[in-house]
């Protein structure tokens, strides 16, 4: 069900309406899971295509039972271990599949993001901090909550039981238009900025893999700049998105985790993963990396190796993270570049801190001239890294890495991080000095003036959506 569709708006309305008939509990968890059944039917066209998505939930459930059941490691262990399997196996992973796949066309879609809820469900029954005994209904509206299927916000299901039904959501004029606005917000990234970013790269990236040639500094200049539309692309789409569902539950009183906060404002690569995708860097963080740690701290328990155990789990929760993103080979690649990048940075913390102490580096990247560099190599890394997302077959890959060879590699990643630190800063310094007059702020402040602006991003959307005559789709469906 395309985010743009008449179907959506149409199935949006009927969801919200029908929310708020009652006030009863069990009516509108019913209305949320029937909500649920049918997003995920949109997707099909034969009901055989949503068994192995059944399948896969179903396996879930049992492994959570075994656990209330049971609370041992043992029991955590062959339920982990089963459930990735099952995920591997239904994902198609390229480097997996001599052992085979189904022979008929099936649901993926959201199968990611289900993963991560069995699993911290799975640990947090284990460790304790879930208590809760979790009915199969219960468990179908968390992970297959329809605001969420797709790519997230990953929640927690502490968070969402607190909401699932529960909470008295008073429609009044601000509650309405706050969400309204959020979600025309996140209408104007998608179709609009992204789509018009995407239109430009859909034009542009197929200079880059043609047999004839390019000279190298063209090649260079086509390859940050594709490269740079891709990101603008999918930040404003994944963004964009992450707007329009959190608007949307709003209205369904889920009040859902935000997933970005100004990333591009980062000053290192570690500081860039806790403002993007951020349910996803948490849910690494608590289930994956703070785990390791502490593994690796029980082995080598030197304290002067703690700073470089920190290292190694960097390392690898960012290259498992890299990984999940995708079942080719390219991908173990952006699984290593995003593994090397968080350790780089790092080391590099951990080396300025023993040579400078900690008051003078701290000073050091407080200065002017630190923060632009810093934040300019932090985004032309990524911008880099995210190749392996738009060329995510072996071949095309190998062959764009050997037309640029080192010498175009370095300098393309110097002319993104010289052109993004010279951008930031000037953004900066205009932002600083612009004042808006008093005057000016009240009648921005009104009703009149926020419904002209509610009411001019849609007819932009409108314009734009009808210019470009191609619905955008979610990038982050593919993942």
């Amino acid at each position: 069900m395309s985010l743009t569709s008449p179907l959506f708006f149409a199935f949006l309305a009927a969801a919200v309406i029908a929310f708020h008939i009652s006030e009863s509990v069990v009516y509108r968890r019913f209305v949320l899971g029937a909500a649920n059944a049918v997003f995920i039917a949109s997707y099909l066209s034969d009901v055989t295509q949503v068994l192995p998505l059944a399948a896969f939930l179903a396996l879930g459930y049992v492994c959570i039972s075994a656990l209330h059941l049971r609370q041992s490691t043992l029991v955590l262990a062959v339920g982990v271990v089963a459930i990735l399997c099952c995920y591997v196996f239904l994902k198609r992973f390229s480097f997996f599949e001599v052992f085979g796949q189904l022979s008929f066309p099936y649901l993926t879609v959201g199968l990611s993001y289900i993963l991560f809820r069995i699993l911290h469900i799975m640990v947090d029954v284990r460790s304790g901090d879930l208590a809760e005994r979790i009915g199969p209904l219960a468990f179908f509206r968390f992970t297959c909550n329809f605001l969420c299927f797709v790519s997230g916000p990953i929640q927690r299901y502490q968070d969402f039981s607190t909401m699932d039904g529960k909470a008295a959501v008073q429609l009044d004029q601000s509650v309405v238009y706050a969400a309204f606005s959020r979600i025309a917000t996140g209408y104007v990234k998608f179709v609009i900025i992204a789509a018009t970013a995407d239109y430009a790269f859909t034009f542009l990236s197929p200079h880059l893999l043609q047999p004839t040639g390019l000279p190298l500094l063209k090649l260079c200049a086509v390859y940050a700049t594709v490269a740079s539309l891709y990101t603008v692309y999918l930040y404003f789409n994944f963004s964009g998105y992450m707007d329009i569902v959190i608007g949307i539950g709003t209205l369904l009183g889920q009040q859902l985790p935000e997933n970005f906060d100004k990333p591009f404002s980062a000053r290192s690569f570690l500081e860039f993963w806790q403002r993007w995708h951020m349910t996803l860097s948490q849910w690494f963080k608590l289930y994956l990396f703070n785990p390791l740690v502490m593994l690796l701290m029980t082995w080598l328990p030197s304290p002067a190796l703690t700073s470089y155990l920190g290292v190694l789990a960097f390392f690898i929760t960012f290259g498992v993270m890299g990984v999940w993103h995708g079942t080719t080979a390219v991908f173990v690649i952006y699984g290593l570049l995003m593994g090397a990048g968080a350790s780089i940075n790092k080391l590099w913390q951990v080396a300025c801190t023993e040579r400078l102490g900690k008051k003078r580096y701290r000073a050091l990247t407080e200065s002017t001239a630190y923060i632009y560099v810093a934040r300019g190599l932090t985004i032309a890394y990524f911008v880099l890294a995210l190749t392996c997302l738009w060329v995510p077959e072996l071949p095309q890959f190998t062959y764009l890495l050997a037309r640029l060879g080192v010498a175009g590699v370095v300098g393309t990643f110097v002319v993104v991080a010289a052109a993004f630190s010279m951008a930031a800063l000037s953004l900066d310094l205009i932002q600083a000095r612009l004042r808006i007059p008093i005057t000016l702020s009240a009648i921005q402040g009104s009703e009149i003036t926020k419904n002209l602006h509610l009411a001019g991003k849609m007819m932009a959307i409108v314009a734009v959506a009808t210019l470009l005559h191609k619905a955008p789709d979610f990038v982050y469906k593919a993942f």
